[in-house]
């Protein structure tokens, strides 16, 4: 017991981190999910991800296909900060039922 209490800020981390890394894959998801750009019709039809889309487009992009890849880029971003705020929270409601610092 006292060993997760010390390691609880590294477990919590390791989380965190985690969960922006789930986002963030992106070659691998690319080859697993198919790379369709297309909608999909089902929940097995292959996809594009958002994190793929910006790294397969944006070398040939312009103009407003450009402020687009940048806009997904913002939704990405506010996705894994929010992600990171409620572990936060929930790290922090954690410690203080636990009493610990």
């Amino acid at each position: 017991m006292v060993m997760l209490k010390a390691a609880r800020s590294g477990i919590v981390s390791a989380a965190i981190l985690s969960m922006g890394r789930a986002v963030g894959e992106t070659m691998a998801v690319i080859m697993v999910a198919g790379n369709s750009p297309d909608l999909p019709n089902s929940i097995l039809a292959p996809v594009r991800t958002l994190t793929s889309n910006i790294a397969l487009e944006m070398g040939y992009s312009q103009g407003e296909h450009k402020q687009a890849l940048f806009a997904t880029g913002v939704t990405l971003f506010m996705m894994i900060m929010v992600l990171n705020i409620l572990a936060l929270r929930l790290s922090g409601q954690r410690r203080r039922k636990g009493g610990a610092a």
